[in-house]
């Protein structure tokens, strides 16, 4: 079994950037494919991006040009790099390995001025 924790939620002004990680910790002895999902107030969660194993990239229309997903395999970390934020971003982001239905806690990230 997998643990997911997040970290580098935060207040950022429209225009910022903030840069999500999340560390994979547990029994798995590989990192398999990962996703970041969010979930703002009174709406339903969604999926932001998703990566394979491979490194194959995949972004909600919402987000692509803006957001960038990557990993760390050998770390076992994800990242969310997060441009030119809006406050329609303003969410609690959770990193997800949906092979195990495995959710992190969440990391809350709101963007104002």
């Amino acid at each position: 079994q997998v643990q997911l924790v997040e970290s580098g939620g935060g207040l950022v002004q429209p225009g910022g950037s903030l840069r999500l990680s999340c560390a994979a910790s547990g029994n798995s002895s590989r990192l398999a494919a990962m996703d970041w999902h969010r979930q703002a107030p009174g709406k339903q969660r969604e999926l932001v991006a998703a990566i394979t194993s491979g490194g194959l990239t995949n972004y909600a229309d919402s987000v692509k040009g803006r957001f960038t997903i990557s990993r760390d395999n050998a770390k076992r970390m994800v990242y969310l790099q997060m441009n030119s934020l809006k406050p329609e971003d303003t969410a609690v982001y959770y990193c997800v390995a949906p092979g195990s239905g495995t959710w992190g806690q969440g990391t809350q990230v709101t963007v104002s001025s």
